[in-house]
Formats: C-alpha cells, structure tokens, sequence
C-alpha cells in the first residue's frame, strides 16, 4: 500500500510539473509562467500530504502508518527537488500575474533560506515521526505547520 502511495504521489507531482511544460515552448507565454506553474504544483503536492497527516492528527481520519510515512515521504521527496530554478527573480506577484509570491522573498535581507531550511527540518522530523505512531505525528505536527506558515505569511500574499 506504501508504495502505492508514493508512486501515486510521485505521478502527480510528475504530472503537475509536466503540466507546465507547455508553457515553455509557447513564445507568447508571459515570462516564467513554467516555474511558476510548477512551484504552484509542488506546493498543492505538499498541501495534499500535510492535509493526510493533518486529519490522521486531528482524528478526522484513521492512524494508518504506511500511509503516514508516504505522505511524509513525498514532502521529503519535495524538499529534495531542486527548487531555486523555480523562484527566479521577477516572478514575483508584482512583476508577474497568477502568482502570490511576494517580491520580498528576493530581498537581500530575506529570510528565504532560514525559513526553507526550517522547512527541511520539520519534513525530516515528520519522516521519522509518521510512522512510528500517532503520538509522534501529532508532535511533529506543530513545527511542520509552524515552518509551513511562517514563511507563507512572509513571502505568500493572501489569495482572496
């Protein structure tokens, strides 16, 4: 079943990000709407597994261990992609249409790398976490929503 979990989860993200490939050979597409798509599509793969876990803390959905760790798995999975190639500068909200990411995250006094690394560790805490119980889950719950928001609120503009 885990396995068929993260091959499900590795499809949609592949398909997410394959979505986008369009866009790149469109020479009337506006400037960076591949990265942006594909960040877009990443970042609805991780809302997905966060909200697996979220309910299995929450109650709201059975403890399933195999499930936890895939869910886990395909945040760690995320978080190794090379993600700098798709946050380049002027792809931002003010310089590019459908997208919320503020320009304050290429600031040179952003905090972008603090907070992803914070990320990082609260996905890798989670991995470990996941699987071995719900007590553990919901402990890890906490930093990965805590690592989540905090860069959301800084460098996300509300969407409605």
């Amino acid at each position: 079943m885990t396995l068929r979990l993260t091959r499900f989860a590795t499809m949609i993200g592949l398909a997410t990000v394959l979505s986008a490939a369009p866009a790149l050979w469109a020479a009337d597409a506006p400037p960076f709407q591949a990265e942006i798509k594909a960040r877009q599509g990443l970042m609805e793969l991780n809302a997905l597994n966060i909200t697996v876990l979220g309910k299995m803390a929450k109650g709201d959905a059975p403890y399933d261990a195999a499930q936890a760790k895939a869910a886990a798995d395909a945040l760690a999975g995320v978080f190794a992609l090379d993600l700098p190639m798709l946050w380049p500068a002027g792809s931002d909200n003010g310089a590019v249409k459908g997208t919320n990411a503020l320009p304050a995250i290429w600031a040179s006094d952003s905090d972008i790398g603090a907070k992803v690394e914070a990320w990082g560790k609260a996905v890798a805490a989670m991995q470990t976490a996941a699987p071995g119980g719900l007590d553990g889950l919901k402990a890890a719950m906490g930093p990965l929503g805590e690592a989540c928001g905090s860069c959301h609120k800084a460098f996300r503009a509300s969407s409605g």
